[in-house]
């Protein structure tokens, strides 16, 4: 293990973390709010113990999986347990494992919440809450990778750790100008979506923060009862739009970019989540009839829903734990499986589940044809085993923690169903699920114990797991 180098890459994540405080600051500042004490004490804490980490002096640069996989679960604990100190200070929220749920929830871009009432926060504070979902988005270390100078030798590790998604790659030849391209778009699109809301009669700071939220997948708002409260179809549908834009692989917005359409249509993964994104919101349309709305109605509230969903942001226009068993079980099912690989979106990813299919479906045919050879084909390339064999065992540790999540939660409030779907909501990062911590409901029910085990498990399903799990296995700290 090359401690110095992990230590001196959290050092950079500490320094940029505190850099990142002074904007809320700036806010309470605008609106004359009494939170200078509440954003300076974490500012100068990071910076006390971050400064001297990032002046470590290295004679040996080499980030091998191990010290990558450390840096990527140390850098988003660190940066929770930090961020977590604004809202015991000001007092907004006076508990601090309370906090610690909401931080990580921010970071992670899950929007679950143990709040009842965020309209009664300071702007502050509302702020810093859904600017943690843009700074989790896109990830705290590419942000590194993007504006510090770096060798790719290595530093890719630490890429593969954060990037969401069964495999990542390179745009161009560099790792750093990779990074660079990435957060260039997401900054584009942040800025658009803010004009558009804006023009739709958002004031610009419920627009700036709702694009955050948006942007980050998150779901997090500043109304109680999330977008319907601006009761806006015009709101609704750009939300909605950007939701799904956010949670496409930004790789195919670069293709664009340089011109390259015919590649991004004939991308597999995008057709599939396109299908499952119409099919969902035709189906429980349909199903939403038999409760009374008319056609237009029960589009707006399915396609709304179904990109708030699926794009794991957990935005609510609607309380869809009051529609049909059908509808609340598609929603479960795109809660699931999630966004695409490569965006800032949550879930299994739809790649993962186009390759679980296609596996499953060569494993069926070799036992009717065991000498035949049958290659399994992704994006119109033969299929590396490693990867495959990679999404099998993500899979299968997936379900484990899931159902281990579930028993643990059941300790502590008697109702499974809500359990179940609050750990499903939990890892796949989409924040409301259903039954008592559904759109209109929140996480307050559960004990401290359960708060730190679904933060815990927030943090597992935005780092793909591994990291979480191997920063606590013995075997990392072991040396050679």
């Amino acid at each position: 293990m090359n401690y110095k180098m992990v230590m001196n890459i959290i050092g950079k994540v500490m320094v940029i973390e505190a850099v990142l405080l002074f904007f809320p600051l700036f806010v309470g500042v605008i609106y004359k709010e009494d939170s200078l004490v509440a954003f300076l004490v974490p500012i100068l804490a990071l910076l006390v113990l971050g400064v001297p980490l990032s002046l470590i002096r290295l004679n040996d640069r080499t980030i091998y999986a191990r010290e990558g996989f450390v840096i990527v679960a140390l850098s988003w604990i660190i940066m929770s347990l930090f961020g977590a100190i604004p809202f015991v200070i000001s007092a907004n929220i006076p508990n601090y494992v309370d906090a610690l749920f909401e931080t990580v929830s921010g970071f992670t871009t899950t929007g679950s919440s143990i709040l009842s009432d965020v309209e009664s926060l300071d702007k502050s504070i509302q702020f810093w809450r859904l600017f943690t979902h843009w700074v989790g988005g896109m990830g705290v270390l590419v942000f590194v990778l993007a504006i510090l100078p770096a060798s790719d030798s290595g530093i890719m590790h630490v890429f593969r750790a954060e990037a969401p998604g069964p495999s990542v790659g390179k745009l161009v030849s560099k790792l750093t100008f990779t990074a660079r391209i990435l957060y260039g778009i997401y900054m584009v699109l942040t800025v658009i979506e803010i004009v558009l809301l804006a023009c739709g009669g958002m004031s610009l700071f419920e627009s700036v923060v709702h694009t955050f939220s948006t942007a980050g997948t998150g779901g997090f708002g500043t109304r109680n009862n999330s977008v319907a409260g601006f009761n806006s179809v015009y709101v609704e549908m750009v939300i909605a739009v950007f939701m799904l834009l956010f949670s496409t692989n930004f790789n195919l917005f670069y293709l664009i970019l340089i011109g390259n359409f015919s590649k991004v249509l004939r991308n597999e993964e995008l057709r599939t989540y396109f299908i499952i994104v119409v099919v969902a919101t035709l189906t429980i349309a349909v199903n939403l009839l038999s409760t009374g709305l008319k056609f237009w109605e029960a589009m707006r509230y399915s396609f709304f829903q179904v990109s708030s969903i699926s794009s794991t942001t957990g935005f609510s226009s609607a309380d869809f734990n009051q529609w049909p068993a059908f509808s609340k079980a598609v929603i479960l099912f795109l809660t699931v499986v999630g966004s695409m690989a490569g965006s800032t979106g949550g879930g299994i990813k739809v790649s993962r589940l186009i390759i679980l299919v296609k596996s499953s479906r060569k494993d069926v045919k070799k036992m009717l044809h065991p000498r035949s050879v049958i290659t399994t084909k992704f994006e119109g390339q033969p299929l590396e085993r490693s990867v495959e064999r990679g999404v099998r065992t993500y899979f299968i540790v997936w379900v484990m923690i899931v159902v281990l999540t579930t028993l643990l939660l059941s300790l502590d409030y008697n109702e499974v169903f809500t359990n179940f779907s609050a750990t499903l909501a939990c890892i796949g990062n989409v924040g409301p699920g259903l039954n008592a911590v559904g759109p209109l409901g929140n996480y307050s029910i559960y004990s401290p114990y359960s708060k730190i085990l679904l933060s815990f498990i927030m943090l597992a399903g935005r780092l793909e797991i591994f990291p979480m799990i191997i920063l606590f296995s013995s075997n990392t700290w072991k040396k050679g």
